[in-house]
């Protein structure tokens, strides 16, 4: 099943017609090298492709930064695509020399894990470079080929079995089960361990099953490094490369100071609910399960963060509680503008919370439940 990405037009264009080098992040198998391959293809150029998984004849003129290497390596080519970057020393300092003595050369970078790219071209790159994420497909993209209906009836799948690409191709519950289970005990650790430089992987996996268990509620990181048997700056230095892998994603507490407002501990949430029920080993359907209300938050704000990205809308987004017990799940805050968001797997309307409306004057109040979710993402 072919899916149109969003960004694919617009990166065509910036390929034609932009002088900057594109870098695009994502997790593995998210579709990157394929969104890629689609571009090259509608632009028609002649492409050096390089692999940073797969070292070859190219790997020592590149990492050389010697000019005249560099130039014999680029020579005859319109493009370079340089796919899983992050895996090549000092690429920064590279593609720096290539975007600033080849002007004509088209630049295309990806990379899995921002643990060491980002590091490695903020600098050197700035202002040479655009820069974008590409997540699991997003119910936008499915959303050009699919109707309403079909949307609402699969929603359910998308909750237990996640939007990475390749399980839309997959018919059965077992072969979705198989595939995600490999994916994650193949590639979710790959760059983490490498150049995380963690020596003990059954930590992580241990951690993030904690961290499965807990989406959608505040997590403390005492209790889970007392709970892990480690200091509580390791799980801090775990959660921290758990998110530039594009694992998890953390959502602050909200607050301008008032004083009943919790905003000490985080709630950890995950790019692809599919990998989160990899990592707990539960595919059951949401009749069978008792955290089915978890999942829906999770895919909602997920979804909206893939909306608000790719339409180049930028938003802040936090939770918002107060010792008192008043909450509401998302806050999105966009030019100043805050709203406020409570998800409800059901048909259920919740009313505003009156010590938020009361707190945030101007603010706006909305309830997003299984009639109204597709116009939220």
């Amino acid at each position: 099943m072919k899916i149109n990405r969003i960004l694919l037009n617009y990166f065509v264009n910036e390929i034609k017609h932009g002088n900057k080098g594109l870098v695009i992040y994502g997790p593995r198998q998210v579709g990157k090298t394929t969104l890629v391959n689609e571009i090259l293809s509608r632009t028609g150029l002649k492409t050096l492709l390089l692999n940073g998984d797969q070292r070859g004849s190219w790997w020592e003129a590149l990492v050389s930064r010697e000019l005249s290497k560099i130039k014999l390596l680029v020579s005859g080519y319109d493009a370079v695509f340089i796919d899983e970057a992050q895996r090549i020393p000092e690429i920064g300092l590279s593609l720096k020399i290539i975007l600033d003595n080849f002007p004509d050369l088209k630049v295309i970078v990806t990379g899995s894990s921002s643990l060491d790219l980002a590091s490695k071209i903020s600098e050197p790159l700035t202002g040479r470079i655009y820069s974008y994420r590409l997540y699991p497909i997003s119910q936008g993209e499915l959303a050009q080929t699919h109707t309403s209906h079909e949307l609402n009836t699969h929603v359910e799948e998308r909750l237990v079995f996640g939007s990475y690409p390749e399980i839309f191709s997959k018919v059965g519950i077992q072969d979705r089960m198989l595939y995600l289970q490999n994916l994650t005990s193949t590639y979710l650790y790959k760059d983490l361990l490498e150049f995380g430089d963690i020596r003990n992987s059954t930590k992580i996996q241990d951690l993030l099953k904690l961290l499965a268990y807990q989406i959608g509620d505040q997590v403390s990181l005492t209790e889970l490094a007392r709970s892990l048997e480690i200091s509580r700056s390791s799980v801090s230095r775990y959660i921290e490369l758990l998110e530039k892998s594009f694992v998890i994603f953390r959502l602050h507490g909200f607050s301008r100071n008032l004083r009943k407002e919790v905003t000490k501990m985080d709630k950890i949430y995950f790019y692809d609910t599919g990998i989160r029920n990899a990592i707990i080993g539960n595919f059951n359907f949401l009749n069978n399960r008792d955290d089915a209300g978890k999942l829906w938050e999770n895919f909602l704000i997920t979804e909206r963060m893939k909306r608000q990205e790719y339409s180049q809308t930028y938003c802040s987004y936090y939770f918002w509680r107060l010792t008192s017990g008043a909450e509401i799940d998302f806050i999105e805050e966009t030019s100043g503008t805050l709203v406020g968001y409570e998800f409800k797997y059901s048909s259920k309307i919740v009313k505003p919370q009156a010590s938020w409306l009361t707190a945030y004057a101007g603010s706006r109040f909305v309830s997003i439940n299984k009639d109204n979710w597709q116009e939220f993402i």
